[in-house]
């Protein structure tokens, strides 16, 4: 059988670094791949780890680009045949919209093309990359929609659609969501509350539903329509109900493999995107999606859920 491998996305700082690091510690038997979109800080959070003694390795991955996550699934399948974790952190915020954040996709083509030449699969993904603006941002609301909705929700999308087709058996997959989402949901209209506790909610319905959020926001009047006042929010309703939908899509296409997947809120962590007035570090902050990532094989549950502090959350 190929070498374990494991994908962190933005994973250069903060968070992403964090649960890279945290991966190591529990010895996490395979390789372990940081991603981020730029190559510089990426190789050089490696170089950090590895001054740790720490083996990591480096891979170009922009999550806003869909040819970026071809790449790396094309990779991983050619290198290790498949994939055992991917962690989905990359994100991104407005600082000045509620506490938002900012990432990256597109180079989720070239990961995927690495990871399929590579390992032939993909075992353990969490996507977890941010960044953020400043308060002065002079984006109108509907600018910051689009842009995060891009980063946020379509970026971790298009890896999904990269990398999942990769995942072996008794696979781990983490979307970084938050608890935000959940409080964005509650001041949503009652009917868009119910579109999105629809268990049968499709992902095209979903995607639907994000395009007529910034749609909306463009025009002005999403709160109108019934939508929350936050761009991050929204982002995040939509990476939350994306888990639950992608989990649904696994039990009823690979039931017999005993791939889990789930979101997750890693809690308000100090960060460049969040502030130094956060209780938690990003060591704490790294628990949660860490834990999810290596739950035992043989364990049914948790799998489509949002989990903070290692509990399932109501949603």
């Amino acid at each position: 059988m190929s070498k374990k491998v494991a994908v962190v996305t933005g994973a250069n700082k903060g968070i992403g670094f964090a649960i890279v690091r945290e991966l190591c510690k529990a010895k996490f038997t395979g390789d372990v791949i940081l991603t981020a979109r730029n190559e510089k800080l990426g190789n050089e959070a490696v170089k950090m780890l590895k001054s740790e003694g720490f083996e990591v390795s480096y891979h170009h991955l922009d999550i806003c680009d869909q040819g970026s996550a071809k790449q790396l699934s094309n990779f991983l399948q050619k290198t290790y045949g498949g994939l055992d974790v991917l962690i989905n952190n990359a994100g991104m915020a407005f600082k000045n919209d509620a506490t938002e954040t900012f990432g990256e996709q597109g180079s989720a083509k070239q990961l995927s093309n690495f990871l399929q030449k590579t390992y032939g699969g993909l075992d353990v993904l969490i996507n977890n990359a941010g960044m953020s603006f400043k308060n002065d941002a002079t984006e109108t609301f509907g600018e910051q929609a689009e842009v995060t909705m891009r980063t946020n929700f379509w970026g971790t999308l298009w890896v999904c659609h990269a990398l999942l087709p990769l995942l072996r058996p008794n696979a781990r997959v983490v979307n970084v969501s938050s608890f935000v989402s959940k409080k964005a949901l509650d001041t949503c209209s009652p009917q868009l509350q119910a579109k999105f506790r629809d268990t049968e909610l499709s992902e095209e319905e979903l995607c639907l539903l994000m395009g007529q959020f910034v749609i909306a926001a463009q025009r002005g009047n999403h709160q109108a329509q019934g939508w929350p006042n936050t761009a991050y929010g929204t982002t995040k309703i939509g990476v939350t109900v994306l888990s639950r939908i992608q989990a649904h899509f696994l039990t009823k296409t690979r039931a017999a493999d005993g791939i889990l997947l789930n979101a997750c809120c890693p809690g308000w962590v100090r960060t460049d995107m969040a502030g130094s007035k956060a209780p938690k570090s990003p060591e704490e902050g790294a628990q949660t999606p860490t834990y999810l990532a290596l739950l035992p094989e043989g364990m049914k549950e948790p799998h489509g859920q949002l989990v903070w502090d290692k509990t399932v959350q109501e949603w």
